[in-house]
């Protein structure tokens, strides 16, 4: 019994092992950068939301306008710290212009990001889920008019995020181009809804009637998420669209759970010059 018990920790140990290792998100302390913190009572997703904005030292020296980046997961406990700091590092070294970054934090993160899903075991990942619509109303209704009353900005926006926020994504680039003018996506969830996002795409872009919109957009080795990033990649491609730029990047080297840092420049300084 001792014998056959050594031998199951010994084929099951290295498996759990190697489990941790591919699944676990490494803890970062990025260190916060200075920035103004609001709050703005929404009707479309009835509740307080927090809002975090990142401002470029040259803002201050300057009385033109800039342009914004805006995301989710947009908390100084979320992806806020290292997107603002590498926008900061980028600006630097004059990769990029200086540009606004405004986050918004989450509060029902798997409800707002989420379109509606006729899958039952996607309604399982949260109480409440398919709320896509309403938290995108509220960016276009209500956060991008205080943005332009607070700040000194253009018309020009952008918008970044991974996994369920690249979803969101690019099912906004998909069903209202127009609300930014170039979007980044890593890793996104097209799995969601029995990746109907994907298998509708082609009519999307078939009848896409905005104009000079970019999209960027990565996979890592998630075999969830490639074959869905590849047959987007794919549909852009066949569709050739002459409105839309586009850039798709296959990162298997990478996890779920790094590649939003490890493509983050690259996806910033192709989206932004």
């Amino acid at each position: 019994m001792k014998a056959m018990f050594k031998l199951v920790v010994a084929i099951l140990l290295p498996l759990f092992l190697w489990n941790c290792k591919t699944t676990a998100y490494p803890e970062y302390n990025d260190p916060i950068p200075a920035h103004d913190t609001f709050t703005i009572q929404s009707k479309n997703v009835d509740e307080l939301r927090t809002i975090n904005v990142w401002i470029p030292e040259d803002y201050k020296n300057s009385t033109e306008g800039v342009d914004v980046l805006y995301m989710p997961d947009g908390g100084t406990k979320e992806d806020f710290p290292h997107i603002a700091n590498t926008l900061d590092e980028l600006i630097k070294a004059k990769k990029i212009k200086p540009i606004l970054l405004v986050g918004i934090e989450n509060t029902q993160r798997r409800r707002d990001l989420t379109g509606k899903t006729d899958n039952e075991e996607d309604k399982k990942i949260a109480p409440t889920v398919g709320g896509a619509s309403e938290f995108r109303a509220f960016i276009k209704d209500e956060l991008f008019d205080e943005i332009q009353k607070r700040y000194r900005v253009t018309d020009k926006k952008g918008i970044i995020g991974e996994s369920l926020a690249g979803l969101f994504i690019v099912e906004t680039f998909l069903k209202q181009p127009d609300m930014f003018d170039y979007y980044i996506a890593m890793d996104p969830s097209l799995w969601w809804n029995n990746h109907k996002m994907v298998q509708n795409a082609k009519h999307d872009l078939l009848n896409f009637t905005a104009s000079n919109k970019k999209i960027w957009f990565a996979s890592s080795k998630a075999t969830d998420i490639v074959p869905y990033s590849q047959e987007l990649s794919k549909t852009l491609k066949e569709t050739n669209s002459k409105n839309i730029q586009w850039q798709y990047s296959n990162e298997p080297k990478e996890d779920h759970s790094t590649i939003y840092r490890a493509t983050k420049e690259k996806a910033l300084i192709w989206s932004l010059n």
